[in-house]
C-alpha cells in the first residue's frame, strides 16, 4: 500500500468520497475496500445527520478501524503493530501527550473463536468436581461439629474448583511423567479440597479426612496446609504464610534453568504452577520478584491468581479493580497477562456488543459492585447492570432473572479455564498469569456465597448442606445428608476410572514429595585441615577462611558441582571475587557485554554454565533460591548443597517466614551470616550491626546455629554440617555466622572435636593456676580476643581465669532442656547433668559469660552453670564508630570482662572491695555512664 486511496472501478465515487472525508475531518483510508463501505456511510449519514458533530466523530471511527482492519486481514497483526507504534510516535512528535495505559479491556485475554476443543468429558468432570466439593465441605464442617474451633477453610477452595480441577485432569504433570513432573505452589486455605481429590485417587483413606486438623490423633491426621514437615511424602512446598508461594516458586522455576544450564539436571521440559488469592497479593513477598521472572524469561513458570474479588473483611479492591491493577503490575513487569473474566454465557452479549456499551459499563463497576451481585439475584443484576441504557437492556430482554444470576464469571466455566491454562503452558520466552474472576464461597449459596463471612465460614446447617447437595447434584438422600457422610464411587465407577487414567496419563498423582535416595561421598580429607595448625603470623578473619573453605569445596571431585553458592550482591564484600573467575555468576543468556574490570584478574564473570547466583539486593529472593537448591533433593531428584552468605544482620529479622518455610521443608544447606556481632561491622551503624541474629533462629526446631571464633572451629562445624546433611541425609540446616575482623588464628587444640560442635570447650588454661581466686570466661565470636586479652588482665589482679570457647549456645539450651525433660519423664533414674553442667564439674569461680550478641543469649543456658554467671552483651542500638570503641560503649570489651570477675569474686566474699574500686579508677570506667541500652 502507498497511503494513496483508491476506488478502481468508480474514480468519480472516489473522487467525491475525498471530498466528503476532506469536509468533514476524515483521513485518507489505507486500502480501496473500507473505502467503498465508508463510502455508502458517509453517503448515509449525509441525508440523515441530525447531530452533524457526532456523526463526524462515528464516522472517522468507523474509517480508522475499517482501515485497521483490512491492514489486519492483509498483513497480519504485526503490521498493525508497527502502524500503531508509527502513528503513536508520530502523535508525540506534534506535541500530543498520550496517557499510558498497561490495561487491555475488561474482558477474556482468548476470544470465543480461539479457544480450542476442550478434549475431556464436561458432564464427567463436573460430577467429579461436585464430589470432591462436597468432601471438601463435609471434611471441615465436621471438623468443627466434632471440635469447635479446629478451623479450615471451605470458600477459597469452592471459588478455585474449577481451576484446580482443569489443571489436575488436563495440565498437572505428576512424578512419573518424563518431564519429571511439575512443581505445585498450592493455594494454602485451599487444602481441603486438595485432600478431597486424593481421597478418590485412594491416596488418603476415611480416616484422615475424618481427622482433619487432628494430626496426633493416633489413627492419623492431616495438616491445615500445605506442611512438607509434617507430610513428608505428600506436600512439596509450605505456602502460608501468605506471600511466600509466588516469591519461591518464581526462583523456583529460575533453579530449574539453573540446574539446566549446568547440565546437572533435565528440567527444559517441567512447569512451576503457583496458585494464590488476590488479597495474598498485598503481601509485598507475592510481587515484589516478578520483574525477576520476566527479565529471566521463566517460561516454565504459571501464576493462577483466583481473582474472587473478597479477603475476610470485605472486596479486595472496594473502590477499584484488582484484576485490572494487577494486570497492569503484571505487563508493566514484562508477563504474559491472560484474564479470564467471563463464562460462555456472556458471549452472545459481547458479539452483539458493537459500540463497546457493555464492557464500558462492566468496567464502570468496581469489585465492590461485584461483590454484591454475587450475593445478589438476577433482577438487582438487570437494574444494577443493564438498567442504565436501554440498549443494553435490550441484550437481555429474553434472560430471564434466573438466567442472569447464574451466568457464570470466568473462573467458574472449565472451557475457558482450560484454553487459559492452555494458552500458557504453550507459550516462549516469558512468564504467564492468569487472572480469573471467581465468586468466593461459590456454591454455598445463603450460607456465604459472595459474602463477607466465607473466608471464616466453618459451619453450615441442614438446610444450607441440602442445598448444597442438591446444586451440585451428590447422590445423597435428606437423611444421608445431615450426618455429612464422605462419598466415594464405587472402584469401577466412570468417575474414579476417568480421574485416574487422566492422573496415569500425566505421569501420577500431584502433590507428591519424593526425596531422591542419593548420599552423597564426603569430599577429599584435604579439604578440611588447613587451618588446624593455626594461621602462622597471618592475620586473617573467619570471613577469609570461610571463602577459603568455600574454594577446596568447589574444586572437590566428589561434591564440587553440587555446591551452590548464593550471595545477595556483596561477594566482593566478603572477599568472594575470586570465585568469579573460578566458577563464574549463573546468567541463562550469558554475558553480553564487556565487564568494566575485564583487565583485571578477578573481573566479573556471567556464564550460562556459571555456580555462584549474584542475587541483587534482595535477601529474600536469595532466600528463596537457598530454598530451591536445599529442597533439590525432593523436589528435583538430585542433591545441591547451598551456601547463602550474607550481612547477618538482614538476615533472620528480614526473612524469619522464607526460614520457617526453609525449615518446613526440609531445606539442607549453610546459612552464614556474615559481619557477625554487633561491634565487627565498625563503621556502618545502627540498622547494619547484628547482636540479635541467633536469639531469632533459637526457635527453628531444625536450624543448627553456631557462632564459631576460630578458623578451625569453623572447618569442623561444616564438615560436620556436610556429613550430616548430605552423607546421613539429616534434615537439617545449617547457621554459621562469621566476621571480617583479622586476627592471628591459632592452633587447634587437642581433643576439642567434639567440643566444638556440642557447644562449648576449654580454650586456654589459666596461666597461673596456682591463684586461689579462680573464674572461668566463656567467650564466642567476635569477642573472643576481648576474652583471651581479660584473661590476662585479671592476673595482674592474681584472678586464675580460664578461657572457653562458646561455639553455640542454642545447643547447649537444647541438650539442658532434652536433659531436664529425662529426668521428669524418669524420675527413678539417677539424674543426669546437662553437657554444660558436666564441663564445668572440677573448674571453681564464677562464670562471666561475653558476646557480641544481646545478654538473653548466654542468660538461657545460666541455670545449668552451679557457680553462677555474669552476662555481658551488646544490647541497644549499634553506632558507627571503631572497634574499641563499639566494645567500649557496650561494655563487652577486656575492662569490663575484667570488672565482671572482679565484682563477681567480691559478692562470693573472695575480693576486698577496694580492689574493686581500684580496677574501676585503673580502667577508666565511668560508674555513672548511663546504660547503653537506654542510650
Amino acid at each position: 500500500m502507498d497511503g494513496k486511496c483508491e476506488i478502481l472501478d468508480n474514480p468519480e465515487a472516489g473522487r467525491q468520497l475525498q471530498s466528503d472525508t476532506a469536509r468533514i475531518g476524515l483521513y485518507p483510508c489505507f486500502s480501496k475496500t473500507p473505502l467503498k463501505t465508508t463510502y455508502s456511510k458517509v453517503m448515509g449519514m449525509k441525508q440523515s445527520d441530525n447531530n452533524p458533530a457526532g456523526n463526524e466523530l462515528e464516522l472517522e471511527n468507523l474509517e480508522w478501524r475499517e482501515s485497521l482492519d483490512h491492514v489486519f486481514q492483509h498483513q497480519g497483526a504485526n503490521r498493525v503493530v508497527e502502524l500503531l507504534h508509527t502513528l503513536q510516535a508520530h502523535a508525540k512528535m506534534l506535541g500530543v501527550e498520550i496517557p499510558f495505559s498497561a490495561n487491555t479491556p475488561f474482558v477474556n485475554t482468548i476470544p470465543p473463536e480461539k479457544q480450542p476443543p476442550f478434549p475431556g468429558n464436561r458432564a464427567l468432570e463436573r460430577r467429579i468436581k461436585s464430589l470432591i466439593r462436597w468432601n471438601a465441605m463435609a471434611m471441615v464442617v465436621r471438623a468443627n461439629r466434632d471440635e469447635s474451633g479446629i478451623g479450615g477453610h471451605i470458600s477459597t477452595y469452592a471459588s478455585a474448583a474449577t481451576l484446580y480441577e482443569v489443571a489436575f485432569n488436563h495440565f498437572f504433570r505428576g512424578p512419573n511423567h518424563p518431564s519429571g513432573g511439575d512443581l505445585v505452589f498450592f493455594q494454602g486455605h485451599a487444602t481441603p479440597g486438595i485432600y478431597a481429590r486424593a481421597f478418590l485417587e485412594n491416596r488418603l483413606n476415611e480416616q484422615h479426612l475424618i481427622n482433619f486438623r487432628r494430626e496426633l490423633d493416633p489413627q492419623g491426621g492431616l495438616s491445615s496446609y500445605p506442611h512438607p514437615w509434617l507430610m513428608p511424602d505428600f506436600w512439596q512446598a509450605p505456602t502460608v504464610s501468605m506471600g511466600l508461594g509466588p516469591i519461591m516458586a518464581i526462583y523456583q522455576a529460575r533453579f530449574m534453568r539453573y540446574l539446566n544450564d549446568r547440565q546437572l539436571k533435565n528440567t527444559s521440559a517441567r512447569k512451576v504452577w503457583a496458585f494464590l488469592g488476590d488479597g495474598e497479593t498485598d503481601e509485598p513477598e507475592s510481587l515484589g520478584a516478578i520483574s525477576l521472572a520476566a527479565r529471566e524469561k521463566l517460561d516454565n513458570l504459571i501464576f493462577v491468581i483466583n481473582c474472587n474479588l473478597q479477603r475476610l473483611d470485605g472486596p479486595v479492591r472496594g473502590n477499584g479493580h484488582i484484576i485490572q491493577e494487577l494486570e497492569a503490575d503484571f505487563r508493566g513487569a514484562g508477563w504474559n497477562v491472560i484474564k479470564v473474566i467471563w463464562g460462555a454465557d456472556w458471549d452472545p452479549l459481547f458479539a452483539r456488543d458493537h459500540d463497546g456499551l457493555l464492557v464500558k459499563r462492566l468496567t464502570e463497576l468496581v469489585d465492590g459492585d461485584y461483590q454484591r451481585l454475587s450475593a445478589e439475584g438476577g433482577a438487582f443484576i438487570r437494574k444494577h447492570v443493564f438498567g442504565g441504557h436501554p440498549q443494553l437492556l435490550q441484550m437481555v430482554e429474553h434472560h430471564s432473572d434466573e438466567q442472569l444470576e447464574k451466568m457464570n464469571r470466568g473462573g467458574h466455566d472449565p472451557e475457558k479455564v482450560h484454553a487459559a491454562f492452555k494458552a500458557a503452558v504453550e507459550h516462549k520466552d516469558r512468564p504467564t498469569v492468569v487472572l480469573a474472576m471467581t465468586v468466593k464461597g461459590y456454591g454455598l449459596g445463603a450460607a456465604g456465597e459472595g459474602k463477607n463471612i466465607t473466608h471464616s465460614q466453618k459451619k453450615l446447617n441442614e438446610e444450607e448442606l441440602r442445598d448444597f447437595r442438591s446444586r451440585f447434584q451428590v447422590p445423597l438422600s435428606d437423611q444421608d445428608v445431615a450426618a455429612m457422610p464422605f462419598f466415594k464411587p464405587l472402584p469401577d465407577s466412570q468417575e474414579i476410572r476417568y480421574l485416574l487414567t487422566h492422573r496415569e496419563k500425566l505421569g501420577g498423582s500431584l502433590p507428591c514429595r519424593r526425596p531422591v535416595d542419593e548420599p552423597l561421598q564426603p569430599p577429599a580429607p584435604e579439604v578440611f585441615g588447613e587451618f588446624s595448625h593455626g594461621s602462622g603470623e597471618r592475620k586473617i578473619s573467619t570471613t577469609m577462611a570461610f571463602v577459603r573453605i568455600l574454594a577446596k569445596l568447589l574444586r572437590d571431585p566428589q561434591i564440587g558441582k553440587r555446591i551452590t553458592p548464593i550471595v545477595p550482591d556483596e561477594a566482593r564484600t566478603f572477599g568472594m571475587e575470586g570465585l568469579f573467575r573460578q566458577c563464574g555468576i549463573y546468567s541463562h543468556p550469558g554475558q553480553l557485554y564487556e565487564p568494566v574490570d575485564h583487565d583485571s584478574l578477578l573481573y566479573y564473570k556471567e556464564t550460562r554454565d556459571g555456580q555462584i547466583l549474584e542475587e541483587g539486593i534482595t535477601e529474600a529472593g536469595a532466600m528463596s533460591s537457598f530454598i530451591a537448591a536445599g529442597s533439590s533433593y525432593a523436589n528435583h531428584g538430585i542433591t545441591m548443597i547451598p551456601f547463602f552468605i550474607y550481612y547477618s544482620m538482614f538476615g533472620f529479622q528480614r526473612i524469619g517466614d522464607l526460614a520457617w518455610a526453609a525449615a518446613d521443608m526440609r531445606c539442607r544447606g549453610f546459612l552464614i551470616g556474615g559481619t557477625a556481632g554487633r561491634t565487627t561491622l565498625a563503621g556502618e551503624g545502627l540498622q547494619h550491626q547484628d547482636g540479635h541474629s541467633h536469639l531469632l533462629a533459637l526457635p527453628i526446631p531444625n536450624l543448627v546455629t553456631y557462632d564459631p571464633a576460630f578458623a578451625f572451629e569453623l572447618e569442623v562445624i561444616i564438615e560436620e554440617g556436610l556429613r550430616r546433611m548430605f552423607v546421613q541425609r539429616e534434615d537439617v540446616y545449617y547457621y554459621l555466622t562469621i566476621m571480617n575482623e583479622n586476627y592471628l588464628q591459632p592452633p587447634m587444640p587437642e581433643g576439642v572435636r567434639d567440643g566444638i560442635l556440642n557447644g562449648l570447650y576449654l580454650f586456654k588454661t589459666a596461666p597461673n593456676p596456682a591463684f586461689s581466686r579462680k573464674v572461668q570466661l566463656f567467650g564466642s565470636g567476635a569477642i573472643i580476643n576481648e576474652v583471651l586479652a581479660a584473661q590476662d588482665l585479671l592476673a595482674e589482679f592474681e584472678v586464675a581465669a580460664n578461657v572457653w570457647s562458646v561455639t553455640s549456645y542454642k545447643i547447649l539450651h537444647r541438650d539442658a532442656m532434652s536433659t531436664e525433660r529425662y529426668n521428669r519423664l524418669h524420675p527413678q533414674e539417677p539424674p543426669r547433668l546437662p553437657y554444660l553442667t558436666r564441663c564445668l564439674e572440677g573448674y571453681a569461680g564464677p562464670v562471666i559469660a561475653a558476646t557480641d550478641y544481646v545478654r538473653t543469649l548466654p542468660d538461657m543456658v545460666a541455670q545449668w552453670v552451679p557457680q553462677g554467671m555474669v552476662s555481658l552483651g551488646t544490647d541497644g542500638f549499634g553506632r558507627s564508630d571503631s572497634r574499641p570503641a563499639l566494645r567500649d560503649f557496650f561494655e563487652v570489651d577486656v575492662k569490663y570482662i575484667t570488672l565482671a570477675a572482679l565484682s563477681a569474686l567480691y559478692r562470693r566474699g573472695e575480693l576486698d572491695i577496694h580492689v574493686v574500686n581500684q580496677a574501676i579508677r585503673q580502667l577508666g570506667i565511668d560508674p555513672q555512664r548511663p546504660d547503653p541500652v537506654t542510650r
